[in-house]
């Protein structure tokens, strides 16, 4: 069965876009630990990051570093954490998440934030790669 991120891939659930490429997808987070809070998912649905092949592996970093600098640009910050958790969600995944406090990085304090402000911050971000 698809995950949500490969559903979102396909467009059949949507996405606030932040980067994409061929092979790679970033995009808001909807529950995020604090504004800016971003995910950065291989197209291709492979359950761990660690069963990447070395290649790909390499420019999924490759591209979220391109991303993490588009988000310091837009966000201000102390500086973009990058975690990877992947328990929630089937399909290898990168949370890159702006830090102010260490609390940022716990997934404990979430940050709410209306559809406008997500479209807006989303556009801000893809205007800064």
């Amino acid at each position: 069965m698809a995950s949500i991120f490969t559903k979102i891939v396909k467009g059949e659930i949507p996405c606030y876009k932040v980067a994409e490429t061929e092979e790679f997808l970033a995009f808001l987070d909807i529950n995020p630990n604090s504004k800016g809070h971003t995910l950065c998912i291989p197209k291709k649905e492979i359950d761990k990051l660690f069963d990447l092949d070395e290649a790909v592996y390499s420019r999924l970093m490759s591209f979220s570093k391109r991303v993490a600098k588009a988000i310091e640009k837009t966000v201000p910050c102390k500086r973009v954490g990058m975690t990877v958790i992947g328990l929630e969600v089937p399909h290898a995944h990168v949370h890159l998440i702006p830090l102010h406090t260490m609390e940022d990085a716990r997934f404990i304090q979430k940050t709410k934030l209306t559809p406008q402000e997500f479209q807006e911050l989303a556009t801000a971000i893809q205007s800064n790669l």
